[in-house]
């Protein structure tokens, strides 16, 4: 087994979920789901299909972020993940709908954050072993951190 890190590409002002699903209509429920959650959303999913053709399957409507959400697939290479690119909606507003779906079996990660993927090569497949997802802590909270949190909850319409 050779285990590698892929690092994703995230176009920017844009936010991702990445997970793993179990059946080829996946990329069409998923469509479905991100419609409805927030239809002025653009978004691109990709997932790859794990047997039959194994191709990466594509939807969206969005052309530049379902390239972008193809690209990150391919550079993955692992069977039955996708990955969701997303702008003008937070992860926050489409993750349960996604979570209930079906075939969703796992989310590894819903973020705008720079993401490495730390994935398994055997000689069966690609597999992902989980992700490292932004920077590690620079220390606790002060009181002014806490208002800055507070002030953008409210700015984005989070908190009244």
């Amino acid at each position: 087994m050779e285990l590698k890190t892929v690092r994703l590409e995230i176009p920017e002002n844009s936010n991702i979920i990445l997970g793993q699903a179990h059946f080829i209509k996946t990329v069409e429920d998923l469509f479905e789901i991100m419609s409805g959650a927030a239809p002025q959303s653009k978004f691109g999913i990709a997932f790859c299909e794990a047997s039959e053709s194994c191709l990466v399957r594509v939807e969206g409507n969005d052309e530049n972020l379902q390239e972008a959400a193809a690209k990150n697939a391919l550079k993955l290479g692992a069977g039955h993940i996708f990955i969701i690119v997303m702008k003008e909606i937070y992860p926050i507003n489409a993750l349960n709908a996604i979570k209930m779906c079906p075939e969703v079996c796992t989310i590894y990660c819903a973020t705008a954050n720079q993401v490495e993927v730390i994935v398994a090569q055997t000689e069966l497949g690609r597999g992902i072993l989980g992700v490292i997802d932004g920077f590690c802590p620079r220390g606790v909270e002060k009181e002014e951190d806490k208002a800055a949190r507070k002030n953008l909850l409210r700015k984005i319409n989070y908190k009244l």
